[in-house]
């Protein structure tokens, strides 16, 4: 039956050309209307999410906020609290949030207008967005780095530290670390390495080209290699400061309860930041690197995921001082064990009054 069908369909075609060219023209009409219609319904049905302008905004203005916050905090420490050790991590931390404000502000700003469509991405602007976020996402992993370890040396070390870290020196190398940040960004311009549009075509970033030259895949991995190192060092110091204090208190070694106070809460402020920075950075580092190695099936979903995981970065840095200074937490402790004579309490007994304002630290110093 089949076979006879056939003949007569083909039979028909013969004798009948201009019928089959209507009924054929009729259907590539139904299906292409069919298409056009789905396409006026959800034009972005690939991306809804990628296209949505809410969350960059969101995010844009959120990080904004928390880090004139943040940086206001800081500025009123270093200017009422002048002891040199704090003084020191002041500047280091007043530094990292200053960058992170510059990171959400600068590179924010061409992102929404890559959004809304009323620039173009190609060309010069593009360059400028990926050494952008190469620069501002190199920056607070090296602060972050150099912090635990002017911390860790402060802990163990306190002669050397006194001796060799001061305000100048600590200002040079910041200087020096954006210095280095800004080279690396800017590497690509010198033909090493390249930058290019990346998936949804509203970011650029590393190119991701399917047959990129070696001076691309050096320069990934030179990226890749700088932030987990960065991430590996926070961890290894941060860890020592910490086990340094507990042994310190193990062996009840009698000290400055005051210098350990404060040693315990720029430790614990470093433990958040090494935290925040390790959730929000290790996904893109380890995609950008992983993709130069071993191709990665859905690279580009998977990478603008990272990114705006990494964005989340400069959003939660801020909060880690303004929830993680003495009089927050004090009065946490408070609402959690709901005490009011501090002074018998192990809350003071295991040093933690350091959570106290610094307000309160100056005046009692009187």
């Amino acid at each position: 039956m089949v076979r006879c069908r056939m003949c007569h369909d083909g039979n028909m075609t013969l004798q009948y050309p201009d019928v089959a060219n209507a009924i054929s023209d009729t259907l590539a009409n139904s299906s292409c209307s069919q298409a056009n219609r789905s396409t006026v319904q959800c034009p972005n049905c690939s991306a809804p999410l990628a296209k949505s302008i809410a969350i960059p905004s969101f995010s844009m203005t959120l990080g904004a906020l928390s880090n004139i916050v943040a940086l206001v905090i800081l500025v009123k420490s270093y200017a009422r609290f002048r002891r040199r050790s704090k003084a020191t991590f002041l500047l280091f931390a007043s530094s990292l949030v200053l960058t992170d404000f510059a990171g959400h502000i600068i590179p924010g700003a061409l992102v929404l207008r890559l959004y809304i469509g009323k620039t173009d991405i190609t060309g010069p602007l593009c360059q400028f967005l990926g050494g952008s976020l190469v620069f501002f996402g190199l920056c607070p992993l090296f602060l972050g780095c150099i912090m635990a370890i002017e911390r860790c040396v402060g802990i163990t070390k306190p002669l050397l530290h006194s001796a060799v870290v001061t305000s100048t020196r600590t200002k040079m190398v910041v200087v020096f670390l954006w210095l280095t940040a800004g080279f690396m960004a800017s590497l690509p311009f010198m033909g090493f390495g390249k930058y290019g549009v990346q998936w949804p075509k509203t970011w650029c970033f590393i190119s991701n080209d399917s047959n990129p030259l070696w001076t691309e895949d050096v320069f990934a991995l030179l990226f890749s290699f700088l932030g987990v190192t960065s991430l590996l060092i926070s961890l290894i110091c941060n860890t020592i400061s910490g086990v340094s204090l507990i042994q310190a208190r193990i062996k009840k070694q009698n000290c400055n309860r005051r210098n350990k106070s404060h040693d315990i809460e720029m430790v614990v402020q470093l433990m958040g930041i090494m935290a925040v920075s390790c959730v929000c950075w290790s996904p893109l580092l380890v995609i950008v690197g992983m993709h130069r190695i071993q191709n990665i099936a859905s690279y580009s979903w998977i990478s603008f995921l990272g990114v705006r995981m990494a964005a989340w970065n400069q959003i939660l840095d801020p909060w880690v001082y303004i929830l993680l200074r003495r009089a927050v937490m004090r009065k946490v402790y408070r609402l959690l064990v709901k005490r009011t004579d501090f002074n018998q309490s192990n809350f003071d007994r295991w040093g933690f009054s350091s959570f106290q304002s610094s307000e309160r630290s100056v005046v009692n110093r009187y």
